[in-house]
């Protein structure tokens, strides 16, 4: 990470940034797709258990996740604001609270999980699966968190690539042990999808223990004495910590939770439509990738600027990422406008599930352009470290505009499930809006903080 001067060299930073953590993020969304198509190979009552496990488990690993991945806020303002020295602090901190969260997390799901599982009237050999699956992979859930933590440091100090590498190693990595356990091969146990949960808490392990070695070897965290002394357990730190992560964490649950409850709102519309709804949301969400990678690169930029108190080149980054993300969604929207006949065509062979994604693909258009303003803003606020507000407009935005909006309209208009996507929709906008409103008064009260102090 460097301190830059123009727009031009702002420009390329911010993709120096943006295509590893845009790879990143479809790597991790590859290692479920493995975990899945791996274990149906084995048997679909598998398949089904992997997909239950992994229904649950999702929420799980990005809402907790998401909760640490204010090290990278708060590790970006102590690089600006040349404050190194704390954090060694901050990152074994953060090692403990992560740690924490893992075992009061699987003490949760110890307690909650056959209850969940049984509700669900599940076939009993898929039910066996989903639990043995949960089960081997909460064994990884220590060290996930914990690399969660890792990862957030390498990537405030702009070097997204490390991630990257680690990342796609994953794979491999994963794939080998699905591979072994799964099937049994080379004289190992023959779990079937429980073997994906043996795979995956691996795999986690290993790769928490790379990205240590990174931080020990790697000449530019040498300076920061990374891992060479553990302090006692700092709660005023751990403060720091949840009071930003907890809100992030709660936002991204806002946003995840709204998309399930709406499929369940979709199941009255019969199967045809649930499977086109959900094929429509897929292809949306790997099209997402593209502004939450945007998102995740401005947390980095604009809490790198905030730290040294270069609130003109924060300004200057949001701009930038904004632009930026409008112009994907624009050419991917167009791209979609094209192509949507196609597109659904790879989800089905059935001519009236091609019809109605490709209809629903059409609305995911107007998706794109709102998460083209919402998810790079959240990401410039969160470089603020404003976290709470954001918050709030999030879960007005999804659940008092957003939902209640899309059952009117299913109520009162002939429009059938394509009224909950006009609801979702006008609740993105508006979250859009308020978020960008956010952003403009922060940046305002900052520039003018800054002119008083100059």
């Amino acid at each position: 990470m460097k301190q830059t001067f123009t727009v031009k060299e702002k420009i390329v930073q911010l993709w120096k940034l943006f295509l590893p953590i845009l790879i990143t993020q479809l790597a991790m969304l590859l290692m479920n797709f493995f975990d899945t198509t791996m274990s149906g190979h084995f048997s679909k009552a598998d398949l089904a258990g992997v997909a239950i496990g992994s229904s649950l488990w999702f929420p799980i690993s990005t809402g907790l996740g998401t909760i640490l991945q204010a090290v990278t806020p708060i590790t970006a303002h102590l690089i600006g604001s040349k404050k190194t020295e704390e954090i060694p602090f901050t990152l074994i901190q953060s090692i403990y609270a992560s740690a924490s969260m893992a075992v009061f997390v699987i003490a949760c799901g110890a307690i909650v999980l056959d209850p969940v599982l049984g509700r669900m009237n599940l076939e009993p050999h898929v039910e066996t699966v989903a639990r043995h699956f949960l089960w081997a992979l909460s064994c990884g859930l220590i060290p996930l968190f914990c690399y969660q933590v890792c990862r957030s440091l390498i990537d405030a100090t702009g070097l997204t690539k490390i991630s990257m590498l680690i990342t796609l190693l994953s794979l491999p990595i994963n794939i080998a042990f699905n591979y072994l356990f799964i099937f049994g091969h080379a004289g190992f146990p023959r779990l079937g999808g429980a073997g994906a949960g043996v795979a995956g808490a691996i795999t986690y392990w290993i790769i928490f223990v790379i990205a240590v070695i990174v931080l020990r070897k790697l000449p530019r965290f040498g300076d920061m004495d990374l891992f060479r002394s553990f302090y006692p357990v700092s709660f005023r730190k751990w403060k720091e910590l949840f009071s930003l992560g907890i809100p992030m964490g709660l936002s991204t649950f806002f946003e995840s939770s709204i998309f399930s409850v709406v499929t369940l709102f979709m199941s009255k519309f019969g199967t045809d439509t649930i499977a086109s709804h959900q094929a429509a949301m897929n292809f949306e969400s790997l099209l997402y990738m593209l502004p939450l990678s945007i998102s995740l690169a401005m947390i980095i930029l604009v809490g790198f600027e905030a730290g040294a108190g270069r609130f003109r080149d924060a300004r200057t980054y949001s701009t930038i990422g904004i632009i930026t993300a409008i112009i994907m969604a624009t050419m991917t929207g167009f791209l979609l406008y094209l192509f949507h006949k196609e597109v659904a065509a790879f989800y089905s062979d059935d001519p009236d599930v091609i019809r109605l994604t490709g209809h629903f693909l059409l609305y995911a258009i107007f998706f794109q352009w709102s998460d083209a303003v919402q998810a790079p803003v959240q990401g410039a606020l969160r470089g603020y470290k404003d976290v709470r507000i954001t918050t709030v407009m999030t879960f007005v935005s999804y659940w008092v505009i957003g939902l209640p909006l899309g059952f009117l309209l299913n109520a009162v208009t002939s429009l059938g499930p394509f009224a909950y996507w006009i609801g979702l929709i006008s609740g993105l906008a508006a979250g859009a809006v308020a978020l960008l409103s956010r952003l403009f008064f922060l940046q305002r009260k900052y520039m003018g903080t800054n002119k008083k102090a100059v």
